[in-house]
């Protein structure tokens, strides 16, 4: 092991020896390497590579059969059950047919089975995508020149039935109706999404959904969730209102429905009202019996049964006017390739779209493998939802992620692995392949009274707001703008406008750090901030400095006005004012410059002046993150102004990173060796308070003396 000639000796003889670095490799030398690892072709390898991409190979030889079975199978089950009526309903939310939701299901289930590495996550139809997914369906629709308010059965529906014959042409969808093309639209949506899931995990991007802070998400979720909640309140009153689209939907569409609440359908505004009742108490009970019930009740699926029956033989839609479901067709339908056209249409419509599904499936995968003890890949997580969207999208689905609710319950009810989503396509292929056409006579408004309970999780975070005002202003108006965008202007506005906010708080945290005189504890070597703590003591001579927070370009101007307004003393301006003067105090110029000999042991270093009330000042580098070159130049001019001022700057604490960045910087001056870093840099603020009182008392010693 190569060390430098002279270590580094501080505090009563220890001594700390450095090691030498080993030469950094040059980029061609990285690039080859990285090549030769990455192309290298074995048996092992490929192994490797598959069980990467396709987790399920590794894991399933380890499956303890009698051990995970029965809680797999249980879980799947349940999960099976609560899919089938929220993918009717949710894909209301889409604008599309039940059938596609089902389908979406079903494919999302397997891939995820095969791909994931969460063993609780719980990968389908999630409402907030459903509800991008369905904005874009309904402007594409509009200017293919359909109406997408006319989305089923119902009082004068015809949902396939063009507003222009023209437009038809002109687009060639004269064999596509209404409901053909809005598939068309989500296939294509799905499509680019996925594409762009799978890109970020191939390129190693799973760490960008960590930039989606939870304020964020929560904040998100809260103003899509009003926004979902206000789409679905026509159906609950069984009016026929204009699907709004662009900034202030939410606002349109409540004006529309003011103007619209007389023409209300009695029977659906019944029904409504005596679901909203059962669905709301049954969730009640369900939370307040969590702990003594093994399976939570399918409340969902037994108000959709009930429901479909006293439709089907009360005729309400043919007696009453009330919208139903409509036929949904068993079986399925031929794959087809989405329409290039319209996945140019949608490209930028897809970013957001990716974002939001990748942030909120790693989120959920982690906090369940943090909370059972296991880890996931964040890289392939993208992969595995990107796959889940890509592959399905040739085959009439629309775009999926995870979802919190089902997760809960997935974990709630015994889930070991990912054996139970095959168990849940499983139940979803029963009712594609016989039970769904028992559900044409279902009514929307049940449909849209179970979107509405399955929001109480994501309305009721608004309490959670005071706690966090209390913990972080600054988190809490993240919340509160991404929320109020997402509901005032559109989802995708409220996202831009989370992100942008989050990240100029973040660098609103490092541009203005806590700042702090520091005083010792009592007889101890500790220090701490003297405007926070009582009966500190502060050190005669002595100014220890703390500045929490990097020192970089954008901060350094505050870094000096900080400095400058706790000791008292502008250095800057008065070792300029000096020089003009001609009346530089302490060394001589060329030494100033040179940067030599600046320790508290130079011979050279005048007293400080009378006026300034402090001889040395010391810099606790302890919080310091990273140092650039603008950091590197406030440092040195720091240093040149206090030494004409007779003041000595001192730094303590210094990270490896912090002490590498200085000494590449030039601050240790020519002589870079062991003994530039004992004169200037000390690893505690204790020994450089006393390293900077024993000078200061023989420079006193020896000018009495003379």
């Amino acid at each position: 092991m190569e060390v430098f000639p002279e270590p580094l000796r501080q505090g009563r003889g220890l001594v700390l020896v450095r090691r030498q670095p080993p030469a950094p490799l040059t980029l061609h030398e990285r690039l080859k390497a990285r090549l030769q690892r990455g192309c290298a072709c074995s048996v092992p390898r490929a192994q490797a590579l598959l069980q990467d991409l396709v987790p399920a190979t590794r894991w399933l030889r380890q499956y303890r059969l009698r051990e995970y079975l029965a809680g797999d199978v249980l879980s799947g089950l349940v999960i099976g059950i609560i899919l089938v009526p929220q993918a009717i309903a949710y894909s209301m939310l889409a604008g599309l047919q039940p059938i596609y939701s089902l389908y979406t299901s079903f494919f999302a289930n397997l891939i995820y089975f095969l791909m994931g590495t969460s063993r609780h996550v719980s990968v389908g139809i999630f409402s907030l995508l459903c509800l991008m997914v369905g904005q874009v369906v309904d402007r594409e629709l509009q200017l293919a020149g359909f109406d997408p308010s006319q989305d089923g059965p119902g009082p004068g529906a015809n949902s396939s039935a063009l507003n222009s014959s023209a437009m038809t042409l002109a687009l060639g969808l004269q064999d596509c109706g209404r409901d053909c093309h809005a598939i068309r639209i989500a296939t294509a949506l799905t499509l680019v999404t996925g594409v762009y899931q799978v890109l970020m995990g191939v390129l190693r991007l799973g760490f960008v959904s960590a930039y989606l802070s939870q304020p964020l998400l929560d904040g998100f979720a809260m103003g899509a969730s009003v926004t979902i909640l206000t789409s679905q309140l026509r159906h609950l009153l069984g009016v026929r209102v204009p699907r709004h689209q662009g900034p202030g939907l939410v606002v349109s569409t409540w004006l529309s429905l003011l103007r619209s609440a007389g023409q209300a359908n009695v029977c659906d505004v019944v029904t409504s009202t005596v679901c909203l009742a059962v669905l709301l108490a049954a969730k009640e009970l369900s939370d307040r019996c969590r702990g003594r019930l093994r399976v939570p009740l399918p409340t969902e699926l037994l108000v959709i049964v009930v429901a479909t029956l006293v439709s089907h033989f009360g005729q309400l839609h043919k007696r009453f006017g009330s919208s139903v479901a409509g036929n949904i067709p068993t079986g399925f339908v031929a794959p087809q390739v989405p329409d290039a056209r319209l996945m140019r249409h949608v490209a930028l419509d897809a970013v957001p779209l990716a974002l939001v599904g990748s942030a909120f499936s790693i989120s959920l995968a982690e906090m369940f493998a943090r909370s059972h003890g296991y880890s996931v890949c964040a890289n392939q997580e993208l992969l595995a939802v990107g796959c889940c969207n890509m592959l399905p999208a040739f085959f009439h689905c629309f775009a999926t992620s995870a979802a919190l609710a089902k997760s809960l319950v997935k974990t709630a009810t015994g889930c070991q692995t990912q054996l139970s989503s095959v168990v849940s396509a499983a139940v979803v292929l029963l009712v594609l392949l016989a039970l769904a056409p028992l559900f044409q006579d279902l009514q929307r408004s049940v449909l849209a009274c179970i979107i509405v309970v399955s929001l109480r999780g994501a309305l009721r975070k608004v309490r959670d707001l005071p706690q966090l005002w209390r913990l972080s202003p600054v988190d809490a108006l993240v919340w509160v703008a991404t929320a109020a965008t997402c509901v005032l202007v559109s989802t995708e506005a409220g996202l831009l406008a989370g992100v942008l906010l989050s990240l100029l708080s973040l660098a609103g945290r490092t541009q203005r750090p806590r700042a702090a005189l520091l005083g010792r504890i009592g007889d101890s070597a500790f220090y701490e901030d003297a405007a926070e703590f009582e009966g500190l003591v502060s050190e005669p001579g002595v100014r220890v400095f703390r500045f929490a927070g990097p020192l970089y370009y954008a901060n350094k101007d505050f870094f000096l006005r900080s400095l400058y307004s706790l000791t008292g003393l502008d250095a800057g301006h008065l070792a300029a004012q000096r020089k003009e003067q001609g009346s530089e105090v302490g060394v001589s110029e060329g030494d100033s410059v040179s940067g030599q000999d600046l320790g508290p042991a130079s011979s050279r270093a005048a007293l400080v002046p009378v006026a300034a009330g402090f001889h040395t000042v010391v810099i606790d580098c302890a919080p310091l993150l990273f140092l650039d070159a603008a950091g590197m130049a406030t440092l040195q001019d720091l240093r040149r102004d206090y030494r004409a001022l007779g003041i000595t700057l001192l730094l303590a604490c210094c990270s490896p990173s912090i002490r590498d960045a200085l000494r590449r910087g030039g601050f240790l001056g020519e002589d870079q060796g062991a003994a530039a870093e004992e004169e200037q840099l000390f690893h505690s603020v204790h020994g450089a308070v006393q390293a900077a009182q024993a000078c200061h008392r023989e420079l006193a010693a020896a000018n009495s003396t003379l």
